[in-house]
């Protein structure tokens, strides 16, 4: 009789043993991301540490929540806190020194103040601040913070994140500064959907500070908003004349940063229905064409 042929013997694949602490596990994750601009999906890091996915879930979002990583429509990236660690800021001074120039033109143009910020978890945070005679008057600081949802820079940034992601930015932080305040969530998505039909002009009076206003719009890139650009003034201000200036600025800035990207990024899905916009997208086309020679004084 003939010898049986031998059958090869089928191994199982080996699963690593998981470490038993959370510190190992979110070092097992945080090792996964080779490099500033790598993003991976919530399956690529569970597949990599052969963590269950649900673990891996939970742990992603506590890193997000404490800025170790960030997560957009491409997927989880490091955070602010984890490039910070290498000596680097997170791309900060690249920002600054793009806008500069802009941000000196704005204020000479219009005699407000200039704010250049990013968006730091729920708070925007002051890269720039280029003042006029106005400039001690407002209450804020190169360094200094402030809640997103109650500032025209953090609501223009919030615009174009997904309503998910605005919703773990702000949900458990959303409060009244003054009186004007939005303080609901469904009033901010709400506001978020007006800001988005007006091009991405986000607008302020006396909702961070009391009798301030702004007019602001992001600096944007092919994974989103980078930073945003505001002009400040008082209530009373006539913001709505030299918004173009500031739509015009940003869209400068976002070329100097991203010499390639010549069409926007994806706008994110609507989270509710808005109210009636502020103004129409003719008015809005008529103010952008006027504004680039106008005088807006």
């Amino acid at each position: 009789m003939a010898a049986a042929e031998a059958v090869p013997t089928v191994h199982a694949p080996v699963r690593r043993e998981l470490p038993p602490s959370m510190v190992e596990r979110m070092t097992l994750i945080m090792d996964v991301f080779e490099g500033r601009t790598a993003r991976l999906s919530l399956e690529e890091v569970a597949r990599c540490t052969q963590l269950p996915r649900s673990t891996a879930h939970r742990i992603l979002d506590q890193l997000v929540r404490l800025r170790w990583l960030e997560h957009n429509g491409l997927g989880y990236g490091l955070g602010r806190r984890a490039l910070g660690l290498g000596g680097g800021d997170g791309g900060h001074s690249r920002i600054r020194e793009a806008a500069a120039a802009r941000l000196h033109h704005l204020q000479i143009r219009t005699g407000l103040v200039v704010h250049l910020a990013v968006l730091d978890g729920a708070e925007v945070y002051y890269l720039d601040k280029v003042g006029g005679r106005f400039a001690t008057t407002v209450p804020s600081r190169v360094g200094g913070r402030a809640p997103a949802h109650s500032t025209a820079l953090g609501k223009a940034m919030l615009a174009w994140l997904e309503p998910e992601d605005v919703e773990a930015r702000a949900g458990d932080s959303i409060g009244r500064m003054t009186q004007r305040t939005i303080s609901d969530l469904g009033t901010l998505h709400q506001e978020l959907d007006r800001i988005r039909r007006r091009h991405g002009l986000a607008f302020e009076r006396g909702e961070c500070f009391p009798d301030i206003a702004c007019a602001a719009t992001a600096v944007r890139g092919p994974e989103g908003p980078v930073a945003a650009i505001s002009l400040v003034g008082d209530a009373w201000s006539p913001l709505e004349k030299v918004a173009p200036l500031v739509v015009d600025a940003a869209r400068q800035v976002s070329l100097e940063l991203f010499p390639g990207r010549r069409t926007p990024v994806r706008p994110p899905r609507r989270a509710a229905t808005a109210p009636e916009e502020t103004w129409s997208p003719q008015t809005m086309d008529r103010l952008l064409a006027a504004g680039q020679y106008g005088d807006w004084q």
